[in-house]
């Protein structure tokens, strides 16, 4: 039932990317219009999903995630019926409060119902199996409604399943809290979603409004001011959403840091896949959806062997082959175009897919070994939410990257290979940062 639950809210991460061609014809929207769908959705699960974690424990964790699904399905609604681009962005941030109470709540219910060791790994595993056919799905699933359907029908195909989840887990989920969960973070929560959000918003807006007007120059002043007002009151709060303290330890930096650029590289170029073959080699979106399947695949495959890797090998090895690898699938993609065949693109995708799944897996290790036994859960909740602020930034800046291209005269399928080469130089950077720092001080992890 959670594992259905995180599959819809996977599934819906990657199958917006397979429409965003035919949302950008039947909207009449600018790239922009587009960015916005993603990071909308993406900016609220990233900044939320701590809090959400947090309001499982105290609440109930039965009552967030039948909450969290109830408001993902009606927002998936509101998206699919939504007759302009405000409100699909509106129906957009709507999902993102769902599923960040959905997603954290899911694996906790998982936790709960499995106490002893080997059965809550094996349903652990069952949960990320779940999650890694939902990525894998997206784009073939977006494919064939879009190409159906048209775009709304990404969004209607989740309530038939938010529907089954809600009429379903009223009696076969049991309830649970944590009466010792600390209180919520609410000024935390509230400056860290403005902040990244005034952000995100000079960053996507600034190629259309000027990157010296007024507006954008405010929204990078904001930004600034509300993050450092977040820094100073995580630092004085007892029970802070983001314990700053943690980041005095090299290790948890490190991880952390390369998994803002694992987010960054990974969801920012992915956005721009379908584009890439609908808009620049003239594909079908169905085929689109297709031809973006080695990428995912890849992952899917190499993913369950990354934790064995680093275990055998250490978190630095692993960590910095596997960017070495996407740092490379993504140069080399940089220089496909129009004319490139598919049998020399595919590899591409399937190089730098795998080299993220090498990633993600033994950062997420390395922060939980960074901290005490007990703070395990929170370090991976922030290993989470670095990867998902990464994708924010990511969609907002290589979308920024191939505007500036644009707007210099060049096509848009020169500014695609612009911003895949940018997001491979800084992973091949990363890597190199990783394989000195990577480990923790007098250790050869």
């Amino acid at each position: 039932m959670t594992c259905l639950g995180q599959f819809m809210v996977l599934l819906d991460s990657t199958i917006v990317g397979a429409a965003l061609p035919d949302m950008r014809q039947r909207l009449h929207t600018e790239l922009s219009g587009l960015q916005w769908i993603v990071d909308a959705y993406v900016l609220l699960v990233a900044m939320l999903l701590l809090s959400g974690g947090v309001f499982a424990d105290r609440f109930g964790r039965k009552r967030v995630f039948l909450g969290g699904v109830a408001v993902f399905t009606a927002a998936s609604v509101v998206c699919a019926a939504a007759p302009s681009i405000g409100w699909l962005i509106a129906g957009r941030v709507l999902q993102g409060v769902g599923a960040a109470a959905l997603s954290p709540a899911s694996l906790a219910l998982l936790a709960v119902a499995h106490p002893g060791a080997r059965e809550r790994v094996k349903a652990i595993g069952l949960w990320a199996g779940f999650s890694g056919i939902g990525l894998a799905a997206g784009p073939v699933a977006g494919g064939i409604l879009v190409d159906a359907f048209g775009w709304p029908a990404i969004f209607l195909v989740n309530v038939p399943v938010g529907a089954l989840l809600l009429l379903a887990g009223r009696t076969a989920l049991s309830e649970s809290r944590n009466d010792a969960a600390p209180p919520i973070d609410v000024p935390g929560t509230v400056l860290s979603v403005l902040g990244v959000g005034a952000l995100t918003y000079g960053l996507i807006e600034g190629g259309s409004r000027g990157w010296t007007s007024p507006v954008i120059l405010g929204s990078f002043a904001v930004a600034v001011v509300v993050l450092a007002a977040f820094v100073v009151v995580e630092g004085r709060r007892p029970a802070p959403m983001l314990p700053l303290r943690l980041f005095r330890r090299r290790l948890f930096t490190v991880s952390n840091t390369a998994m803002v650029v694992v987010g960054f590289a990974l969801m920012g170029t992915s956005f721009f896949f379908s584009q890439f073959f609908v808009d620049v080699q003239g594909s079908s979106v169905l085929r689109a959806g297709l031809q973006t399947l080695p990428a995912s695949l890849a992952m899917v495959v190499v993913s369950p062997f990354a934790g064995r890797l680093a275990a055998r090998y250490g978190f630095r090895v692993v960590v910095t082959t596997g960017l070495a690898l996407a740092g490379l699938g993504l140069l080399a993609l940089g220089f496909a175009d129009a004319g490139t065949a598919y049998g020399n693109v595919w590899w591409r995708l399937a190089v730098a897919g795998a080299g993220f799944a090498l990633t993600m897996s033994p950062l997420t290790g390395a922060a939980i070994q960074a901290v005490s036994p007990q703070e395990g859960g929170l370090a991976s909740g922030v290993s989470s939410t670095t990867r998902q602020i990464g994708a924010v930034l990511g969609v907002a800046v290589l979308g920024a990257v191939v505007r500036a291209r644009e707007s210099g005269g060049a096509s848009f399928g020169t500014g695609l290979g612009t911003a895949f080469v940018v997001a491979g130089v800084v992973t091949l950077v990363t890597a190199v940062f990783t394989g000195f720092w990577l480990a923790k001080p007098g250790s050869r992890a």
